[in-house]
């Protein structure tokens, strides 16, 4: 086949990432772009000279020659976009969280099935040279049974603003807007075991932070002086799976810490390692404990990792190979997702 034409929904700062990306596959004619802020998408056509804009997706999606659209949209509309863009014939690509519920994630999945589309959900950490290389090591069975992992993404002045902030929209804070990544990461990592049992908190104890005059670590495009900040600044919680490991997870927005922190770290019955963000191993060599780290540079490397994720969709359209981020993985993380605030809600643990 020729190049896949691609439209974009929702113009906003994550796709600029897909844009790029695409721009830089030479199977790929960026097509059309889609957003109801006019101004953002002026201004996102302008820049990247794209003639077709729309503000109702609907529209966009009656373009028959359109192959295939990346959802870029706040999270509360990803589901209904991605169903409208699967029944109207196009592969989709969709930001994580795939949904603001796993209900929500199952009727997404539904409809790729039912129009035999390509639902694909963009777990980007999958994607990076850190992760190919643990998943080399732990297919070698380097470190034994991974019985214990831990995953924080903690920033101490990290709410973006815009609608981040905004329960109605984001469904929810720092844990599924940044402990999603590490959570699914951690999981991919040990093969995709399935949640037995979770046991979740969450506290709104400082906020946004919006009266500090100190810079934001990272701004939305659609922040404003007004944004509504109605989720959660901390989360956190352990999760059982059915092979026997646990993950303890941390996710904030706003915390009294020294310094932002992105990590996991892996226990095994043989060795151990640590992504901070390099990579660091540990075992016993010749009767010795030993700290292990490679020649190869081994931190995750930002310099094309959506090119990465982009190029294997587009792959997984044009040469039918199989999808290393499917639907159905966006299911499993929403499941878990519900069940750590349900956990948190309740003050009980979830059992699945």
């Amino acid at each position: 086949m020729g190049k896949i034409k691609v439209g974009i929904i929702g113009t906003g700062s994550i796709s600029a990432n897909h844009i790029e990306a695409y721009r830089s596959n030479p199977n790929v004619e960026l097509y059309a772009f889609c957003d109801i802020n006019e101004k953002r998408l002026k201004e996102m056509a302008e820049k990247y000279q794209i003639e077709r804009t729309f503000t109702d997706m609907n529209e966009m999606l009656k373009l028959k020659e359109i192959d295939a659209v990346s959802v870029c949209t706040w999270n509360s509309a990803h589901a209904p976009c991605t169903i409208a863009a699967l029944n109207a014939g196009k592969h989709v690509l969709c930001e994580k969280p795939m949904a603001t519920s796993a209900k929500e994630a199952m009727e997404m999945k539904e409809a790729a099935d039912k129009n035999g589309k390509l639902l694909m959900i963009g777990f980007v950490r999958r994607f990076g040279n850190d992760c190919a290389i643990l998943k080399d090591f732990i297919g070698e069975n380097y470190f034994g049974d991974i019985y214990y992992t831990k995953a924080t993404y903690l920033r101490r002045n990290g709410c973006p603003g815009g609608w981040f902030g905004e329960k109605a929209r984001s469904a929810g804070g720092p844990l599924i807007d940044l402990g999603v990544h590490v959570i699914d990461l951690v999981r991919y990592l040990l093969d995709k075991p399935q949640p037995v049992s979770i046991y979740g908190a969450t506290f709104h104890k400082i906020g946004n932070r919006n009266e500090l005059k100190d810079k934001k670590d990272y701004v939305a495009s659609s922040s404003t002086e007004n944004d509504i900040f109605d989720v959660e600044d901390l989360a956190s919680a352990m999760i059982r799976f059915d092979n026997g490991a646990v993950l303890q997870v941390e996710a904030s927005f706003s915390l009294n810490i020294k310094k932002n922190e992105g990590k996991i770290e892996l226990f095994g019955s043989k060795g151990g390692a640590k992504l901070d963000p390099e990579l660091e191993m540990f075992t016993e060599i010749n009767g010795y404990m030993a700290d292990v780290n490679l020649v190869a540079p081994t931190a995750l490397s930002f310099d094309g990792l959506f090119a990465n994720e982009i190029n294997h969709f587009v792959s997984c359209i044009t040469d039918g190979i199989p999808c290393i981020s499917p639907a159905q993985d966006g299911v499993d993380i929403m499941r878990i997702l519900d069940a750590i605030y349900e956990s948190a809600r309740t003050g009980h643990e979830v059992v699945l």
